[in-house]
């Protein structure tokens, strides 16, 4: 349980680290006037997805306890390494994320990659299959995950209880997108059997999705890999693209990049869309 002083450490860290971390490298406009070269309160709520107000009392010590979820998000918009945010969630109060839990850690390298994918709509999920970060190209390509509450932010929730997507399927290829999505969150939950987000997260699914309870009671164990997918985009019209899904090593992180095949229109039409990007960087 954080004390006062305790409390009082974290806020000085959050804003310690807030000032290191100039807009820009975190996907943000480094416009108009800025009185320190960091992010300003407001754009480190934007990216961790909490309120401003929250991160004022963080900052000023007048909140205390906040949860892991926060923590964790606080941690990946700073781009602390794994030694701070450990160091952080020992200032909140809390032991930092065990090798029993699923990883959610996006490492400084791993931010620098996504970098370099500038013009590519990317996003990183956990191996829940919850978003921890999509890039601009992605938000315009698949509509703004800043928007999505709570556990429309995880893509297997998102599928079987939320709102329909963007992605069209045929009755085959949805039978097998099903099929491969629930047998690799199987496989997760083999890897991570005391994570007690992921066992809320497979009751939640089970109880209140019939299709969902009747693939995991089938026992399969997969991975959730590459596919084309027809995005239909309210502006673009339907695109044809590729959907890779790279595992990151030694941190169980999947990095989801949609392309197109050069030379088409689909490739144009993508070009054209993730050109106007989005405004910000969805956290």
């Amino acid at each position: 349980m954080a004390t006062g002083g305790t409390t009082r450490a974290f806020g000085e860290a959050l804003r310690r680290w807030r000032d290191r971390v100039a807009p820009e490298t975190a996907g943000l406009p480094a416009g108009g006037q800025r009185r320190a070269a960091g992010l300003r309160r407001e754009e480190l709520a934007l990216l961790a997805g909490i309120s401003v107000d929250y991160v004022t009392r963080l900052e000023q010590g007048r909140a205390s306890h906040p949860s892991a979820q926060v923590v964790e998000a606080l941690a990946r918009a700073l781009r602390l390494s794994g030694t701070e945010r450990a160091h952080l969630f020992r200032l909140a109060g809390l032991a930092p994320p065990g090798p029993e839990t699923v990883p959610a850690h996006i490492t400084p390298s791993m931010r620098r990659l996504l970098d370099r994918l500038a013009g590519t709509p990317v996003a990183v999920f956990d191996a829940c299959w919850t978003l921890l970060l999509a890039n601009p190209p992605y938000a315009a390509l698949m509509g703004d995950p800043s928007e999505w509450p709570g556990d429309q932010r995880n893509a297997v929730w998102r599928h079987f209880l939320g709102p329909a997507g963007r992605a069209r399927h045929t009755p085959e290829s949805l039978r097998a997108f099903e099929a491969a999505l629930v047998a690799d969150l199987r496989a997760t939950a083999d890897r991570y059997p005391a994570d007690p987000r992921l066992r809320r997260l497979v009751a939640d699914l089970r109880a209140n999705s019939g299709r969902f309870a009747e693939l995991w009671d089938s026992g399969a164990v997969g991975r959730h890999e590459a596919g084309r997918k027809i995005i239909d985009h309210p502006d673009a019209g339907p695109l044809t693209l590729d959907c890779d899904v790279l595992t990151v090593t030694g941190s169980d992180l999947r990095v989801m990049v949609y392309t197109a095949e050069p030379g088409t229109e689909d490739a144009e039409r993508l070009a054209s869309l993730t050109d106007l990007g989005a405004p910000s960087l969805a956290r």
